[in-house]
């Protein structure tokens, strides 16, 4: 039987965010994930947003969580070598009837302490976003919100754990929980764990979870969002993130730059049964590239490279749900953790860290690493340095990524740094190969070929996303 103080179930952004923070003390903490690395599940496919923390209802959880993580998102970014830029947002209004609901919009946002809101007439609007729809009437401007990219801070978050001492326990499926003396007993896959504690943040699974040790059920479903991404020729269509009129569902159809250059639409809403349901569908592409034009103007549809769909964790209170369950002491559920939950993690982490410091009575490390360096990426190298590197590790001059010029070095480091890639998805999270406009048509047999050697198997055994998603079939010979 495994043995932990803490064992955090799921290896998402609010997952790893709680690990992080928990690493900076004196604690034996492990992640179980049921995937084959982090960032599996919602934390993979979403729009990259840092919300400025204007729509959630004044008071809730989700209101403070979202405030405090976009406050703390910036010096974050700077210790884990991640990308964010503070790029502002507008909710777009088009007619002078649905002035009051921008208004009440701003007195929520006022009310919720988001800092230097403004209701922008038609012209300040198109001042500031020429792209926008003519029919543009006012527009709610945000100068806190940002955008981020998903994967890097899930893996960032999850590495600088690892650095500090948390295991990371992978395709590890969590069975069944059984309270005993002293804390939890968890069946998984892959043998017995024992912990004092357990955090649930198993996404939108974490209903399955809580379910098991709670006679207070909950209920969570999967929403569905649809997306289009756009070339980098038309990441500067937009320079801020452009929401719609939040409805019934949410923010309705965004349009956003993305911090490595790209164009975003979407997200569409749709409630599914199906826990792994994202697969995309032609009325989910169909309304992101209908409704998207709406907000913006001459949108060059034609420079999409790639769809996707991404779930979102919603319980039926819509409201965050981070505690202690009062049936089952030393359990703590993190659920219910939808949108702004990219924004909120790292409060998320904070949270729940503060919750089990005060239970257990964790002391601080005396060398805590709070930060951790990214994959290197050549391009961001003066002429001379990389020439230099290049001259040292010829592997950073060989390019096997065309579209995002990504090199061959670039690649070793992402398998083999912590917890590093075990699969064409894991290098494509880390490196962006296989990500630009071939969507990696030229790049990933090379990569695969990188990946057989750098873990000593078969071309055959290497996956898109572990588990049986095989690539190769046949001899070696066969293969390429």
């Amino acid at each position: 039987m495994y043995r932990y103080d803490v064992i955090i179930i799921g290896g998402g952004v609010s997952g790893c965010a709680a690990a992080r923070e928990l690493s900076r003390y004196k604690v034996n903490v492990c992640v179980l994930e049921k995937e084959e690395d982090v960032c599996c599940g919602t934390s993979k496919a979403n729009s990259g947003i840092v919300h400025a923390g204007y729509d959630a209802p004044t008071g809730s959880l989700k209101a403070k969580m979202n405030l405090r993580g976009n406050e703390m998102m910036e010096s974050l970014a700077q210790e884990l070598d991640i990308p964010f830029i503070r790029n502002g947002s507008l909710v777009a209004c088009q007619n002078k009837e649905d002035l009051p609901r921008l208004e009440a919009l701003y007195g929520r946002g006022v009310a919720n302490g988001v800092k230097g809101l403004r209701i922008l007439n038609r012209d300040e609007a198109l001042e500031k976003e020429p792209n926008l729809s003519e029919d543009v009437y006012a527009a709610l401007y945000a100068p806190t919100g940002g955008i981020i990219c998903p994967f890097e801070l899930n893996i960032a978050l999850a590495e600088n754990a690892s650095m500090n001492g948390v295991e990371f326990h992978f395709r590890t499926e969590v069975t069944g929980i059984g309270k005993q003396e002293g804390g939890y007993r968890i069946l998984t896959g892959q043998g017995v764990y024992f912990a004092k504690y357990v955090v649930n943040a198993a996404g939108v699974y974490a209903d399955r979870i809580h379910n098991m040790v709670s006679k207070r059920k909950i209920h969570i479903t999967p929403r569905r969002g649809d997306y289009c991404l756009l070339d980098k020729c038309a990441g500067n269509h937009v320079k801020s993130t452009i929401f719609t009129l939040p409805g019934e569902f949410g923010k309705g159809i965004l349009v956003t730059p993305t911090v490595h250059g790209n164009l975003l639409l979407g997200p569409t809403a749709v409630d599914i049964q199906d826990k792994e349901g994202t697969n995309t569908t032609r009325d989910g592409i169909a309304q992101v590239l209908g409704k998207a034009g709406m907000n913006v103007k001459n949108i060059p549809m034609r420079q999409v490279i790639t769809s996707f769909a991404g779930l979102r964790a919603h319980e039926d209170g819509d409201e965050f749900i981070i505690e202690e369950l009062e049936d089952a002491p030393g359990f703590i559920d993190c659920a219910g953790i939808e949108s702004p939950g990219l924004t909120s993690c790292p409060a998320i982490g904070e949270r729940i860290a503060g919750m089990l410091r005060e239970r257990l009575g964790l002391q601080e490390k005396e060398r805590f690493i709070a930060t951790r360096k990214g994959v290197l990426k050549p391009e961001t190298l003066s002429k001379e340095e990389r020439t230099a590197l290049i001259r040292e590790n010829p592997a950073y001059g060989n390019i096997i990524c065309r579209c995002e010029m990504v090199t061959e070095g670039e690649i070793i480091d992402a398998i083999r740094r912590p917890l590093g890639a075990k699969s064409l998805d894991g290098v494509k999270r880390r490196t962006r190969a296989g990500m630009g406009r071939c969507q990696s048509g030229f790049c990933s047999p090379r990569t695969m070929e990188i990946l057989a050697r750098e873990w000593k198997m078969d071309i055959r055994e290497v996956t898109k996303s572990g588990g049986n998603s095989y690539l190769a079939v046949g001899t070696n010979k066969d293969v390429f």
